[in-house]
């Protein structure tokens, strides 16, 4: 089974970033909103199963003139009553009521598992904003130490420049690496202030200093163990395909609200209390009064209302079934993708390791040839670029080892697994 976020990231830095997030990222704190006012709008839908009972008091008062009166004096009557009511409470025979109720509980359960996958993806991109960070300080830390190396050999030459010991054309190619090399320091410069302003974002809250990486970080995060024989049940269990099967499930139940529809609807009125003339004799003897009201409405024409909506209805049920095959078929796609990428990237990371490893050492036996008169400038350079070329590709090749398990992780729909509760200790 795939562990719990707070397992499966084990760098004590990430996950304090990750827990900022979960408190107070924006997106996920209406995604949980929404989840509330589904519940709510559940409980509403729920209470139409049963009846509605009120009780009421009222005091009528009616005032007659004397032009009206039999007696020919005016007069003030009162009419006084208490009473407990049922007021119009549907009988389901048809099933609109059970419908309509199973409708909300499925647009409920769809809202959290909205939630749950907010959370899953929120923990992704923190996770992957956050080493994205790690390494293009990494690239900066890189583009430094060259700027420092090439401004030694520039030095260098600028100084045999002008004993007349090298070319020009030497002098202007050295002055060149140095001036690419201050434009990437800059352009990373930017790239690392770019990756902190989207992590803050992410996170909602500014990130103290001290949990942002200092460099590329490939322990992050533990190794994602695949369930034996990856049986479809796991791609059952993320949140996005739960949540378009609930849709389909609602958009199932839409169409019993619509069918019940063309059926009769009954409807009981009941009421029960006392009443009197007199405020003293309202709970006598002889004083009760009770009421019963069925209705009946049998739909005859209603212009095709009901067929088109049926038909509408029916409509949303393919449309919601053609969403739930589609999240099916993507999450075999996001997680065949990723399985292809954990199945190559190890072997990618050790060329990329052994080719910087031996554009190094080119670049320092051409540097010592160079200095003892046995090869052009231009050789160095040549092997100092590929050096600098090789060093960038192993930091972008790194990022992807570590991105690649957080990316396993997700699209299996670990970073949806809720936290176990806590136990309490008798």
């Amino acid at each position: 089974a795939l562990p719990v976020w707070k397992d499966f990231v084990v760098d004590e830095r990430l996950e304090k970033v990750i827990d900022l997030g979960l408190e107070n990222n924006r997106d996920l704190r209406v995604a949980a909103l929404n989840v509330e006012r589904a519940r709510a709008l559940y409980g509403v839908q729920r209470s139409e199963l049963f009846p509605t009972v009120a009780a009421a008091a009222q005091n009528a008062a009616q005032h007659t003139p004397e032009t009206l009166s039999a007696t020919g004096r005016s007069s003030t009557g009162h009419q006084y009553t208490a009473q407990l009511a049922m007021s119009s409470y549907e009988i389901d025979f048809f099933g609109r009521v059970r419908n309509l109720n199973e409708q909300a509980l499925q647009n409920y359960l769809a809202s959290d598992d909205a939630r749950r996958s907010a959370k899953s993806t929120l923990i992704g991109q923190i996770a992957m904003t956050w080493l994205t960070y790690g390494a293009d300080v990494e690239q900066l830390k890189l583009q430094r130490e060259t700027l420092a190396s090439q401004e030694e050999s520039f030095r260098l030459v600028e100084e045999s420049f002008r004993l007349g010991a090298v070319s020009q054309l030497d002098y202007e190619q050295a002055r060149t690496t140095v001036a690419a090399a201050r434009a990437s320091i800059a352009a990373y410069q930017r790239a690392v202030a770019v990756d902190r302003n989207a992590l803050q974002l992410l996170v909602g809250a500014p990130i103290p200093e001290e949990l942002l990486p200092t460099g590329i970080e490939l322990a992050s995060t533990l190794k994602v163990a695949l369930p034996e024989g990856m049986p479809s049940e796991v791609l059952l269990n993320r949140p996005d395909v739960q949540q378009a099967e609930r849709s389909l499930r609602a958009a199932n139940a839409s169409i019993g609200v619509a069918r019940a529809a063309f059926f009769p609807s009954v409807s009981l009125s009941l009421g029960g209390g006392t009443g009197s003339l007199h405020l003293s004799d309202l709970f006598g003897g002889n004083s009760g009064m009770w009421s019963f009201t069925p209705n009946v409405a049998l739909p005859i024409f209603t212009g095709g209302r009901n067929l088109a909506n049926l038909e509408a209805a029916r409509v949303d049920e393919r449309i919601a079934a053609t969403n739930y095959e589609k999240a099916i078929q993507t999450a075999f796609r996001e997680v065949a993708d990723a399985l292809a990428t954990e199945g190559t990237i190890e072997g990618e990371l050790k060329s990329r390791e052994e080719y910087a490893d031996a554009a190094g050492k080119a670049y320092e036996i051409s540097n010592s040839r160079y200095q003892h008169g046995a090869a052009a400038y231009t050789e160095v350079l040549d092997a100092q670029r590929a050096k600098v070329s090789a060093e960038q590709v192993l930091i972008t090749t790194q990022l992807a080892r570590a991105s690649s398990l957080v990316t396993l992780y997700k699209v299996l729909g670990g970073g949806a697994l809720e936290e176990p509760a806590k136990q309490g200790i008798d």
